[in-house]
């Protein structure tokens, strides 16, 4: 028989859910999958991804599985943002969310399960307004994945497997919506160590070629660290 310690407080009724803000790169542009809402209040108006966290689960199971269930795919990068529980935030009841940003290559995902949710991915510039309070959780998604960037160099779960310096950079100009000075930029990230220099070119940005890169394969904490914070990326 389970003791219920807290049976004074049984009165309290509050929903807690998990929203996902869910980013890929495509097109040399940082791009949000958004969909259509399909259940009152704000149906058919767009929104994140979203879902309950059941009673077994944890936020973080809650957020593999929504995530899972849409896109078809088993190993999403995810981290947790932020825990929203402002009374009224959401319209159709007393909801704590617990917002997760997810990083996903778009050649992976099926395009059939995008149709089949309503889904769309739309440019940073041009995201449409969301429901309730998802246009802040897109804002601190955003700053906890420059946060990131800022530590550690970044990109694995977002461009291919094989990449040119110049791809990479024009990843982090989309990240912090400026322009990286490219001999700084080509310096301090093979300074880092962390790329393997391949005997491939792509002739695609120069008639001489770019040689490809990919990341070695090392842990995440070898290749983070306040040092790159300070010196790479600058205000």
């Amino acid at each position: 028989m389970t003791n219920n310690y807290y049976s004074d407080f049984e009165s309290i009724k509050r929903l807690i859910s998990v929203d996902c803000v869910i980013f890929g790169y495509d097109d040399e542009q940082l791009k949000l999958l958004v969909f259509k809402r399909i259940i009152e209040p704000s149906k058919g108006k767009w929104s994140l991804l979203g879902g309950w966290v059941k009673n077994d689960e944890s936020s973080e199971e809650a957020a593999h599985r929504v995530l899972h269930h849409l896109t078809g795919l088993k190993y999403i990068y995810q981290e947790q943002v932020e825990t929203f529980s402002k009374p009224g935030r959401d319209p159709g009841g007393n909801v704590i969310t617990v917002e997760y940003y997810a990083l996903i290559k778009i050649d992976e995902f099926t395009n059939q399960l995008i149709s089949d949710y309503g889904a769309k991915w739309f440019a940073l510039k041009d995201l449409p307004s969301l429901i309730f309070d998802h246009d802040i959780l897109v804002v601190k998604a955003l700053d906890k994945l420059r946060l990131k960037a800022s530590y550690e160099l970044f990109g694995k779960h977002l461009l291919p497997e094989k990449f040119t310096i110049l791809k990479l950079r024009k990843l982090y100009n989309e990240i912090y919506q400026k322009e990286f000075d490219p001999a700084n930029f080509r310096k301090k990230v093979l300074s880092l160590n962390v790329l393997e220099r391949l005997e491939e070119k792509d002739k695609t940005e120069s008639r001489k070629g770019a040689y490809l890169y990919r990341f070695k394969d090392v842990p995440e904490m070898e290749i983070s660290g306040p040092v790159f914070r300070k010196s790479f990326v600058k205000k």
